[in-house]
């Protein structure tokens, strides 16, 4: 799938509206290590530009309901592929947390980059190249990060995820948190800087 490009929900195994976008063909070359898949249009738009919310959204509890359910569809995907690898963990959240690397009590199939851009109302979750297995949480510990600058919407997040700030949760905002915060010391996403810095990697190092 091509970042940024839009693509149509079709239909969820088992009926219903899908909320990943339908794959009508796809090429992969093992040799050369590279895939192609084609996927159908998506004419909703996205709920943000930009990956980090920039005004604070009035979404319907349908919607959140909607999120929660399909997120926790993908967490029960039986896969080998892999979002975050244990090694990153145990390198990346002592240098950008200051904590050790939190022991993962479970690991579950996660989308791997659920922000605002990635999102539409109706709901459907764009962009599913980076797929596979990570800390349970993850996804809402994503989406979480990208809402820090709207308060209400990140208290919205936990309220539909309270993995959040659960000790099943940990490792997951832990990852997460340090993800961003590497890409800030690479220069990007610096308007997170004070509240991932200041708030959430404070409160991870308290729990």
């Amino acid at each position: 799938m091509l970042s940024g490009d839009r693509f149509r929900c079709a239909t969820l195994e088992g009926g219903g509206r899908r909320r990943r976008p339908t794959l009508p063909d796809r090429a992969v070359d093992e040799g050369i290590a590279y895939r192609a898949e084609l996927s159908v249009r998506v004419d909703d738009p996205v709920l943000s530009d930009d990956p980090i919310l920039q005004h604070d959204l009035q979404l319907p509890d349908s919607w959140w309901n909607d999120l929660a359910g399909t997120l926790e569809k993908v967490a029960a995907v039986d896969t080998g592929r892999v979002a975050v690898r244990q090694q990153y963990m145990e390198r990346a959240i002592p240098e950008f947390v200051g904590i050790p690397a939190p022991a993962v009590s479970c690991w579950t199939t996660a989308h791997a980059d659920v922000h605002w851009a990635n999102l539409t109302e109706p709901l459907c979750l764009l962009d599913w190249e980076g797929w596979g297995m990570a800390p349970e949480g993850f996804d809402a510990a994503t989406l979480y990060a990208y809402s820090l600058l709207q308060p209400d919407t990140a208290v919205r997040v936990r309220v539909a995820f309270p993995v959040l700030g659960s000790p099943a949760g940990l490792a997951a905002e832990a990852t997460v948190c340090a993800q961003l915060l590497q890409t800030v010391a690479r220069g990007d996403n610096l308007v997170l800087e004070g509240p991932l810095r200041k708030n959430w990697a404070e409160a991870l190092r308290r729990r």
